[in-house]
């Protein structure tokens, strides 16, 4: 923990007791949250960013597209346009913003919004003619307002929520207590290899209650990185000079699997959501000009690529998904459980 953290930590403890205020009155009923008949998944996480919510999401389209009308609710961070807004053919990223983008670019058959006010958002779809069988709200745990019927919580297999601290001293949200509200755990970005015990341990470090189950997923990266105009198989990266562009809260995973794959790249990291200026475009073309070799190319991330660089021809991006360990089956029940009695009693 830095200095600077640490000398913060009176209002760490200011900001709990605030959040844990508005919490019991939510748990009271002094504040109103709202249900709605349409079934409402909540995915979400204690702490600020790098949990991996974009690919969970993207794991639950996948799971229940096929046999749903699904729409995802987003605020739509860092856009700059207000109130409620459904993605079309001619949305832009200023728009809505980088994620409810890439949700919208991969599902077509998906209905992808934006609203800061989540309660008025879930009340616009219900107005649909189409209207959602269910509403994926990305990054909606500590939106109180909403009484949504499912709850996700994710944390970091190298961050767990049971070991950091509230902000600005740490980068949580709100006390662990607020845990509390999940129906379903999910520890993301495991390594594959974790064992049964090793998850027995974090579970058990979890202090989950009995109505909350516990899953771990892992980061499944694609065989190909794709780019503009062509596909290139990840195999291959070790045969080129790579300048990595990422502008995400955790990079390491990603950048231990290009090590694996021994890949020769240069890093410019950038914080998460970072909006890319022409000075940062200018840094970017500076190093990848100084490679002295024809076999070189940019790489970055899925998120920004649709952000910022899929109108350039030598930019590529590693796609990546949300894959379970083990009871990956029992967590897909879960799911659709909940969405099928969900619907039979709207």
């Amino acid at each position: 923990m830095s200095l600077l953290r640490k000398i913060l930590y009176p209002f760490a403890v200011l900001y709990g007791e605030v959040t844990a205020t508005r919490n019991t009155f939510y748990n009271k009923g002094i504040l109103k949250s709202t249900a709605f008949e349409i079934p409402t998944i909540v995915v979400g996480n204690l702490s600020v960013g790098g949990t991996g919510k974009t690919p969970q999401v993207e794991y639950l389209i996948r799971l229940l597209q096929s046999t749903y009308k699904v729409a995802v609710l987003s605020r739509g961070y860092k856009r700059n346009t207000k109130g409620f807004i459904i993605a079309s053919d001619t949305t832009t990223v200023a728009e809505i913003g980088d994620e409810p983008m890439q949700y919208h670019t991969k599902f077509k058959d998906v209905i992808v919004a934006v609203d800061a006010d989540r309660v008025h958002g879930i009340s616009q779809l219900s107005k649909l003619k189409n209207t959602p069988d269910v509403i994926v709200l990305d990054d909606a745990y500590q939106h109180r307002k909403v009484a949504a019927g499912l709850n996700i919580l994710l944390t970091s297999y190298n961050n767990l929520y049971v070991d950091d601290t509230l902000l600005p001293t740490g980068n949580l949200r709100e006390k662990i207590k607020g845990a509390d509200r999940a129906q379903i755990i999910v520890v993301t970005k495991c390594p594959e290899t974790l064992s049964e015990a090793q998850q027995f341990e974090i579970t058990k470090k979890l202090q989950v209650a009995l109505h909350q189950t516990v899953f771990f997923s892992t980061i499944k990266y694609s065989e190909e990185i794709i780019g503009k105009k062509n596909k290139l198989p990840t195999t291959t990266l070790s045969n080129f000079k790579v300048v990595l562009v990422t502008g995400i809260a955790n990079t390491e995973p990603l950048v231990t699997f290009l090590e694996n794959l021994s890949c020769n790249f240069h890093h410019l990291q950038f914080a998460d959501h970072h909006n890319f200026t022409q000075k940062d475009f200018q840094k970017i073309n500076e190093a990848y000009s100084a490679i002295k070799t024809d076999k070189k190319l940019i790489l970055t991330t899925e998120k920004d690529y649709v952000r910022s660089f899929k109108e350039r021809d030598n930019v590529y991006y590693l796609p990546i998904e949300t894959d379970f360990i083990e009871h990956k089956e029992d967590f897909n029940k879960l799911i659709k459980k909940y969405v099928e009695q969900s619907s039979r009693n709207s």
